[in-house]
């Protein structure tokens, strides 16, 4: 494997519309969506370490989650754990792990991956990686993969390129946001629009020298520990300055600033399991459409549901149709499919109503 070759896993998030599933204390990315025997961090791993040598992927998480990512990631070392001690977004931890990382070793190619999203064709992904890896090592480029959109989805920002080159890899032309129906109908009908997957690939040069060109005052903060980094006086560092950086993502910080930013079309499939419908949609389904996880069933006249419960559970349905019905530990959620959307609120209610225990 190259040894220039370095990761960042990003793994803080709380994937609240997973709720009840998922939670602040024990999120998505740290649980076995599919019944699959592996967590989507544990996936997410398996398939970076086909390219990146182990040693060289640095998660990004959550102090609170240091034990879990300890737990389920058993052959890293703990110097591999970058811990956020407040969130702040993709920023700042992306601004961080790069600096460490080209501390390391200045002739790092880094890739900037989301801990929890499903691909299925991991030698395509991998193909992927290395042409974009391949084009970052020689050219000052900001790279990313974007997703051939396969309706017009309303959750995704979308990324715009030029149409006058024939290469596979493109230069951006816009990132957009998310958009309206008709308004996304209208990007998919041009021909050069890409789902936003937020997945970068850059040197560790060209990165840092973005941030230092469109975020000084964050690079300036960052920068101003670069001795403590891969020292004993990093944690004291973090822990004393990470809570002072601006709450921004890593595309308005950098990406929507820059004009050296190219995409490359991914030749594989993807989801960002975002929702229960997006898990439904990649779970194999009976007769009736009906996706379980992990239970056992008796269901009659029952079509379209997403059903997940403890390992060995029975579920009996009659006649229910397009519902979630997820049953874990002291929270019983069965709501329908086509109101998904409402989850995330949903789970604040129940919040601000019982206790941040069920949330």
């Amino acid at each position: 494997m190259n040894k220039n070759y370095y990761a960042i896993l990003m793994a803080g998030g709380i994937g609240s519309r997973f709720w009840p599933v998922s939670t602040q204390e024990f999120p998505k990315q740290f649980h076995d969506m599919f019944g699959s025997g592996e967590t989507l961090i544990q996936k997410t791993f398996s398939r970076l370490s086909q390219i990146i040598p182990e040693e060289n992927i640095l998660i990004l998480t959550n102090h609170k989650y240091k034990g879990l990512v300890m737990e389920q990631l058993a052959n890293i070392s703990e110097e591999q754990v970058l811990l956020e001690p407040e969130m702040r977004n993709t920023a700042p931890c992306i601004l961080y792990a790069a600096l460490k990382i080209q501390k390391q070793n200045k002739e790092a190619l880094i890739l900037v991956a989301p801990s929890d999203h499903w691909i299925e064709d991991e030698n395509s992904f991998s193909e992927d990686v290395r042409r974009s890896f391949d084009f970052c090592s020689g050219n000052d480029a900001l790279m990313t993969l974007g997703i051939k959109p396969t309706f017009p989805n309303t959750g995704y920002g979308y990324i715009e390129y030029e149409t006058n080159s024939d290469e596979r890899i493109k230069k951006v032309k816009q990132f957009r946001e998310k958009p309206d129906v008709a308004t996304a109908q209208y990007f998919i009908s041009q021909g050069n629009f890409l789902w936003n997957a937020g997945i970068f690939i850059w040197s560790a040069t060209s990165v840092i020298k973005a941030f230092e060109n469109n975020q000084p005052e964050l690079f300036n903060l960052f920068q101003s520990g670069y001795q403590a980094y891969n020292t004993v006086d990093e944690n004291h560092f973090i822990e004393e300055n990470y809570g002072k950086a601006e709450n921004i993502s890593v595309d308005y910080a950098i990406m929507e600033q820059s004009t050296n930013v190219f995409v490359l079309p991914a030749s594989f499939d993807w989801n960002d399991l975002g929702t229960w419908v997006s898990l439904y949609e990649k779970m194999p389904k009976d007769e009736n459409g009906n996706a379980k996880v992990n239970c056992h069933s008796v269901l009659d006249a029952s079509k379209g549901n997403m059903i997940r419960t403890a390992k060995g559970k029975v579920v009996v349905l009659e006649g229910i149709s397009d519902y979630i019905i997820v049953d874990k530990d002291d929270v019983l959620l069965i709501f329908p499919k086509n109101r998904e959307q409402e989850i995330k609120q949903l789970r604040s209610r129940v919040g601000s109503e019982f206790g941040d225990h069920y949330i």
